[in-house]
């Protein structure tokens, strides 16, 4: 079986899913010892942004059946 991906947006999700977990605690970080410098908002609008690009774009490349 060969693993392609078909969906296009499977390597940037791959990524942008740590990349916006890291932001998210660092921010929940910065809310709990600072509260003043941090900037949830934001950060919460990127989460959401990302939850829906996942669902509606998939996170897992899409596997094919090789033809013989």
């Amino acid at each position: 079986m060969k693993t392609t991906s078909k969906n296009q947006y499977t390597f940037v999700n791959l990524i942008l899913i740590p990349v916006v977990s890291a932001v998210l605690g660092y921010n929940l970080y910065q809310v709990i010892v600072h509260p003043e410098p941090s900037n949830m908002a934001a950060t919460l609008i990127l989460a959401v942004i990302t939850s829906v690009m996942v669902r509606k774009y998939g996170y897992k490349p899409v596997k094919e059946e090789q033809k013989n």
